[in-house]
């Protein structure tokens, strides 16, 4: 605890910043049940106030049970820490550019009706009919009863791990049914995953600019966080070789095809350069591959280039297919497979049985296959629509991607994207700032957009009203 801590032009009294900086030490896991505190005339050198100031703060927290003190041997934390705060493990951001709040508010859509910023597709362009025919089906097929009310398999249904082992195959993926774990979504494995990988403390490597979820997600596991440069063809290799070297870290998390946010794609050549520092820094990786099915042609990937040796690759079919019917997977280096299931049993137990049918079902009918044919047509058309009329708004896409939703653009030179995203809340719109997705939060001059959500005209006089209220300081 340092002098910085303190604000001496705060409206609140120095005791009371003293207090709520202990209790934000100990709500972020940084003071654990039975630490020695400091003693009070080091506290109150090192935070710069007076001796009798700690006293009366460590005297109320004290009286509060937060802590206790031991005659003779100073003061300590109390055996019981208050619950976790996610908001409390990393520094106070404003609302427009923290993770959890832009989540909460592209989910609640009564609040919002234009959301540009969010991460899925319109509800209208999903399959509602075949998903209606397919559950159907499923109730009426003989001996679907313990689908509609049974406990799945530890690993999931067998049949839907053959196929995506096929799946995968087919993207250079070698993974036999028995490496492949179904999961609830794709943030439930990555979830599993650190569960699995992590202890806390451990550092994390991931892109910067990178899914925003990731830092929430992260920051639940009460790990470091370290940001590394993307470019267009992937990872910053000087920059990725450098925090190899200086931090040490246990696992790296990322996007290879159509990354989110920028919408760019691994180049064959960074993703061996990317595996080689790997190898030689005993780094593990998680490839998040749930934007797959959207491209047209494949792009490559950590996992098929590795073996999953060193690469863990996650998917899903919450963006392409229903983010109701929960249900993605992980494929996994086999000598690990047990000790998985075994975690999954111990932390959620089981996969649903009526999702894993359901999307069996779909697959092996061809529903899905011809739902893709159709979602990457409207979404290259919408990429044909949305990027014209951003670069018209002064918005520069920093690459054309090619194929997904997402487009990174630059703003005009002056704006900010948080002051940006501000006004546009008055104007019914919810965008994504990019210090979002930046654990430093830079990239403050970015805003990232899904096409798919971009076609209405609305999206964009509300844009050209944030941004002239953002140039005029927000009168």
């Amino acid at each position: 605890m340092k002098a910085q801590d303190i604000d001496r032009r705060a409206g609140i009294s120095l005791v009371e910043q003293v207090v709520a900086l202990i209790l934000r030490r100990m709500a972020q896991r940084q003071l654990a049940p039975g630490a020695r505190l400091p003693s009070i005339r080091g506290l109150a050198e090192s935070l710069g106030v007076s001796r009798s100031t700690v006293v009366e703060a460590y005297d109320r927290l004290v009286a509060e049970g937060a802590i206790h003190s031991r005659r003779g041997a100073g003061f300590f934390v109390g055996d019981r820490l208050p619950p976790l705060s996610l908001a409390e493990l990393a520094p106070r951001r404003e609302r427009e550019v923290d993770p959890l709040w832009l989540t909460r508010q592209a989910l609640e859509s009564d609040h919002y009706r234009l959301r540009p910023g969010c991460g899925w597709l319109p509800a209208e362009w999903m399959p509602h009919e075949e998903i209606r025919r397919g559950l159907r089906q499923l109730a009426r097929r003989s001996g679907a009863v313990a689908s509609l009310t049974d406990y799945a398999s530890p690993q999931g249904l067998q049949a839907l791990r053959q196929v995506l082992a096929h799946r995968l195959t087919e993207r250079g993926v070698e993974a036999a049914p028995s490496q492949i774990l179904l999961t609830e979504s794709g943030t439930q494995a990555i979830d599993l995953l650190c569960r699995f990988l992590l202890e806390p403390g451990d550092r994390v490597l991931v892109d910067d600019p990178c899914y925003f979820n990731f830092h929430a997600l992260l920051r639940a596991h009460r790990v470091k966080v370290v940001g590394v440069p993307f470019s267009p063809a992937g990872p910053d290799l000087s920059r990725l070789a450098e925090a190899l070297e200086q931090h040490r870290p246990r696992l790296y998390i990322t996007n290879s095809g159509l990354h989110n946010p920028t919408g760019a794609s691994l180049s064959l050549a960074v993703a061996h350069r990317v595996l080689r520092l790997a190898e030689r820094h005993d780094l593990l990786i998680i490839e998040d591959d749930i934007f797959a099915d959207f491209e047209h042609q494949a792009s490559p990937r950590l996992a098929a280039l590795d073996g999953l040796e060193r690469v863990i690759q996650v998917g899903s079919f919450s963006k392409t297919l229903s983010a109701s019917v929960r249900c993605g997977y992980i494929a996994i280096r086999p000598e690990w497979f047990e000790e998985l299931v075994d975690l999954k049993l111990a932390t959620s137990f089981g996969a649903s049985a009526l999702s894993a049918e359901l999307v069996f079902q779909l697959v092996r009918e061809g529903a899905y296959r011809r739902h893709l044919n159709v979602l990457r047509t409207r979404l290259a058309d919408a990429m044909g629509q949305v990027m014209p009329r951003l670069r018209s708004a002064g918005l520069e896409p920093w690459v054309e991607p090619s194929a997904g939703l997402f487009l990174w653009t630059r703003l005009p030179a002056g704006l900010c994207a948080k002051d940006v995203a501000r006004a546009a809340l008055d104007e019914d719109l919810v965008l994504a700032p990019g210090e979002v997705f930046s654990p430093e939060t830079a990239n403050s001059h970015y805003l990232r957009f899904n096409v798919a959500q971009s076609l209405d005209d609305d999206v964009f006089r509300a844009l050209d009203r944030a941004m002239e209220r953002a140039a005029r300081g927000g009168d």
